[in-house]
């Protein structure tokens, strides 16, 4: 079922969004040859925490940490587990966190230093996707606009979708209705209305869409070894269209 938020209770998830925009600002700027995945976890506990936040990863369906680190071929949902980072690496950092029983979730892939021109372009379309799908979330659009959005760009761009995994509803639990897919067609789907909060997150593949699963029930990969990239957003829809909650500006992707 779909939860239209009032907004006082959008004025609770700005809030949670800003800290966690403050949260992923500081994650970012750790990324630097040497350090360790699990530098970052304990950073981004640290972070939430000082905020008077509560970091919704921890023990969310099990998951054993309080952020996702996916490094090159790892799509998402990485545990952290003491990887250390190297030059040219696309670190992809994900979180969440709940201020007063309201969710924030969002996330980037960072480059570690230099990268080669490849990576420097998945990483660009894919923000750039993220951004012109934020674009298409207006009032009396369908979400199948905003997929259809992030696919074209993607898929003009040689890039691939992953279909596994999709943006979703958002307010007093991380994952609820709708379902918000990375492709779809225009005019198609969920019609988009003022109060309807949702997590928009291109995630955006090097070579083939196709993933699997590791040995730890968590993390994601390309099964062609190929690299993977994500931005997402956590937004809601008013009346004068998309408001991105979790940018420091309060900007686009």
């Amino acid at each position: 079922m779909i939860t239209l938020k009032r907004s006082e209770e959008i004025d609770l998830m700005r809030h949670a969004g800003r800290m966690l925009a403050e949260v992923l600002d500081e994650l970012g700027r750790m990324v630097q040859p040497g350090i360790t995945t699990s530098d970052l976890d304990r950073a981004a506990n640290r972070e939430i925490r000082k905020r008077d936040c509560f970091p919704g990863f921890l023990g969310y369906d099990g998951f054993p940490k309080h952020l996702c680190v996916s490094v090159n071929q790892e799509v998402v949902h990485g545990i952290p587990n003491g990887r250390r980072i190297e030059v040219g690496d696309l670190v992809s950092l994900d979180c969440g966190l709940i201020y007063q029983g309201w969710w924030a979730d969002a996330g980037l892939t960072v480059p570690c230093g230099e990268v080669d021109s490849e990576a420097g372009l998945l990483l660009k379309v894919t923000k750039e996707a993220l951004g012109l799908g934020i674009a298409a979330a207006w009032p009396g659009n369908r979400l199948g606009d905003v997929g259809h959005a992030v696919q074209a760009h993607v898929e003009a761009h040689g890039f691939s979708i992953v279909r596994g995994y999709t943006g979703h509803g958002i307010g007093r639990d991380m994952h609820e209705d709708p379902e918000v897919p990375n492709h779809g067609s225009v005019g198609r789907g969920v019609e988009i209305r003022p109060g309807l909060c949702i997590a928009i997150e291109p995630i955006v593949n090097e070579g083939t869409p196709a993933t699997a699963v590791k040995s730890d029930g968590w993390t994601v990969v390309t099964t062609d070894g190929k690299r993977s990239c994500y931005f997402e957003h956590t937004i809601a829809i008013t009346e004068s269209g998309p408001e991105v909650l979790t940018a420091l500006d309060g900007g686009g992707g």
